[in-house]
Formats: structure tokens, sequence, C-alpha cells
């Protein structure tokens, strides 16, 4: 695993692209940079580059920074639901 490499994290999947390689305590960490984060390289595999999505930091937040928007939204909006009428089901 060099810098460059593009990895998938295989617990979540997660792809980006190796940017540091440090080794501590015997292990071997790699920085991606999609997440930013060090990753124990045994839970690393290449990863083709179809799967690799370049995008930036402020990419990400202004996506995130959307989806609260449409959630706060969401909850302006929706109407509240009266749960009296409906009957518990279920063996018990």
């Amino acid at each position: 695993m060099k810098i460059g490499d593009i990895c998938k994290y295989l617990p979540t999947s997660t792809v980006g692209k190796v940017t540091d390689v440090r080794e501590k305590d015997g292990k071997t960490w790699a920085l991606l940079d999609f997440t930013n984060l060090y990753y124990d390289s045994v839970n690393l595999t290449k990863a083709d580059i179809s799967e690799y999505r370049a995008e930036s930091y402020k990419e990400r937040e202004r996506d995130q920074d959307q989806k609260l928007r449409s959630v706060r939204q969401f909850e302006e909006t929706a109407e509240e639901v009266n749960i009296d009428m409906f009957m518990p089901s279920g063996g018990g």
C-alpha cells in the first residue's frame, strides 16, 4: 500500500485515496482522503478506480447542509399525528 492507491475499508465499504501511510506499534495505518481518517491496513483492500469518487470537503459539507435543511423543512410542514385511534396489535 502506497500513497496514491485507491483503497476500500472493508467494514463500511468506504473508498478513498491513500494520502499518508504510517507505521505504529507494528501496525500500518493509511489515511484516506474521503474521510480524512487513518485505517488499519489489515482492513483495507485495493479498490477499482471506478469506485472512487473524488469529492471535496466543501462539497460534502454543502450536501449535508442541504439534507439538514430538507429535514427541518419537513419537520416544519409535517402534520401532527394522533395515535389514539390506533389499536395495539401483536401476540401478548
